[in-house]
């Protein structure tokens, strides 16, 4: 199945990108059609917004051929999030819906309170799991044509077999223009433009069968989804006719030319042969991760243009750095590292983020006792720390008394001690880094902090400097630390507020992050809101208290809430 050459020379992304699922960068034909509307804007005469405002009956019509339906049952959008809200107003009686779908999917059916929410258990939203979820009262179900997660595409067709008279809605964004799915079956299909669709922000369509424009309220309906909408005659006019009754204003004409554009383009590329390009480079990043030790762990039968992985015995999050250092763009959650390729990605983008792993290493520290001080012996992380940890043991004493050296291997956060000398901050080899330099890290700041002051666990003044260390590859691959008592054989000094804190083990370190992100936001737990532990995950986000293993659990236990819940906030967080 041949895609025309023609669609794929209109993308120009950079080679490593693999982040559609988040973000599509708009094609050449995109751009050129924009600021061919924009120019038209600022020469603006007679008919200019009569002709900007034609492109949305343009794209509308792309829209209802791609989907199988027609501009009667079309009506334009500015975002996913917008549609879910205007049909959760419409609806009465009881939705079906999982609880892990992405938030724009659960907070239209809870925030607009007029149905009463039936949620799923945990897992896939399959023909099965909704089958056994149905009631006498439930009205509809909503599904994600494809999951964010995992890659699951929903079988559709067989949903609807399931879901019988009662509506099927279904959030299209992640699928919509690059799986071929028989879009038709879906009573409601709401399509944001930005991701696969490549067609920028602020572009998307609502498709409504007749069952839905039949049992559907269009209670958010405004001017332009009226009758005689172009009649000012001092009455509020009935609604429209068709899907034309769910308009709310018009909007961004120039953005409804893009939207246009892009659609036209997909139909130029084929649907079927954009997605058999998608499964190839999947089944192509696939390979390169088994082939670094990394597991897949999104769906492998039935699947989007979206594919999960881990490393294991490496946190996600320095899995991420090591991409954004090879310069892959890719999706980075505490519980996975996400891909999302397009028909455009190249080989050489594939060979970018193949090599990328293999510079991975995932070191099991062993304890080497070397008398003065330890170190940590395991598989090779590189020449640059192997060459160091020897030496840590004879540079303490060397630098004079009351010094300490401690390595970092940033690879094997957060235990990422692997050599130490010198009793300063009694800490040991498998112990964490500072809550400083975790932060630090998480940011992706690895810039050298040359002589700056913080306090030991027992009040004593302490002159600290830390600096990178970095492979052939420029890529920072660990830290050296040197903490030492200028007042060396003196006793504790009067203390003071410590920049940074330096925790045995990473329990404590975690207990330490997440006291202190609660203190910030200023509210008991107890008295808490969502805004208030959503600030708390955002704090501890920043920290790089997800670094940790299980931390979600210890955090979740903390607020009281579930793990599901902290990854929403985290989702809502990073966009």
């Amino acid at each position: 199945m041949r895609i025309p050459s023609s669609y794929l020379v209109t993308f120009r992304e950079p080679e490593g990108y693999l982040d559609f699922g988040r973000f599509g960068p708009p094609s050449q034909a995109v751009l050129e059609a924009s600021t061919r509307m924009l120019e038209q804007a600022t020469a603006a005469g007679p008919s200019t917004v009569d002709d900007l405002m034609r492109h949305e009956l343009r794209a509308m019509a792309a829209a209802a051929r791609l989907c199988g339906s027609d501009t009667d049952h079309v009506v334009p959008l500015p975002n996913t999030s917008t549609g879910l809200f205007q049909v959760s107003l419409g609806l009465v009686g009881e939705v079906v819906v999982s609880p892990a779908e992405f938030p724009a999917n659960t907070y239209p059916w809870v925030r607009a309170g007029r149905a009463r929410v039936n949620w799923l258990p945990a897992g896939p939203v399959t023909p099965e799991a909704v089958r056994a979820a149905l009631t006498p009262e439930t009205t509809a179900v909503s599904v994600s044509a494809v999951d964010f997660r995992t890659g699951y595409r929903a079988d559709l067709a067989a949903l609807r077999e399931v879901v019988g008279d009662r509506l099927l809605v279904v959030d299209g964004i992640q699928g919509f223009g690059v799986v071929d799915e028989p879009w038709q079956v879906a009573d409601v299909l709401v399509v944001g433009g930005q991701k696969w669709v490549r067609a920028g922000w602020s572009t998307g369509f609502m498709a409504l069968s007749d069952r839905a424009l039949e049992r559907l309220e269009p209670v958010a309906s405004g001017w332009t989804g009226a009758l005689d909408p172009g009649l000012f005659d001092g009455s509020v006019h009935p609604v429209g006719e068709g899907a034309a009754a769910w308009s709310l204003t018009n909007l961004n004409p120039i953005a409804s030319g893009a939207f246009a554009t892009a659609l036209e383009l997909v139909e130029l590329g084929g649907v079927p042969a954009i997605g058999a390009r998608i499964g190839q480079r999947l089944d192509e990043l696939g390979e390169a991760v088994e082939a670094a030790g990394g597991v897949v762990v999104s769906a492998r039968d039935r699947r989007g243009g979206i594919m999960a992985f881990e490393v294991p015995g490496v946190p996600s999050s320095a899995v991420g750095a090591a991409l954004v250092d090879a310069g892959v763009t890719a999706t980075v959650r505490p519980e996975h590292v996400r891909l999302t390729p397009h028909a455009s990605t190249t080989p050489e983008t594939v060979a970018r983020f193949a090599g990328a792993l293999r510079e991975l290493r995932s070191p099991a520290p062993v304890v080497v006792d070397v008398g003065v001080g330890s170190v940590a012996a395991g598989p090779v992380r590189g020449n640059v720390l192997d060459a160091l940890a020897p030496t840590v043991a004879g540079l303490a004493p060397a630098l004079g008394p009351g010094t300490e050296v401690v390595l970092h291997d940033l690879s094997a956060l957060p235990n990422s001690i692997v050599a130490i000398a010198g009793g300063l901050t009694g800490r040991q080899v498998g112990g964490p880094m500072t809550d400083l330099l975790l932060g630090l890290v998480r940011r992706g700041t690895t810039q050298d902090l040359p002589g700056y002051d913080t306090y030991a666990p027992d009040g004593r003044l302490i002159r600290s400097s830390t600096v990178f260390l970095r492979d052939e590859r420029g890529v920072a691959v660990g830290c050296l630390c040197v903490n030492s008592d200028p007042g060396a054989g003196g006793g504790a000094g009067q203390g003071g507020h410590s920049v940074e804190a330096f925790p045995g083990d990473v329990d404590t370190l975690q207990k330490l992050l997440v006291e202190r992100a609660v203190e910030a936001v200023g509210v008991p737990v107890g008295l808490m809101k969502k805004a208030h532990k959503s600030e708390v995950v955002r704090v501890l986000d920043e920290s790089g208290l997800f670094l940790i293993r299980d931390s979600v659990d210890y955090l979740a236990g903390v607020l009281g809430v579930t793990r599901y819940t902290i990854y929403n906030y985290l989702n809502e967080i990073r966009g």
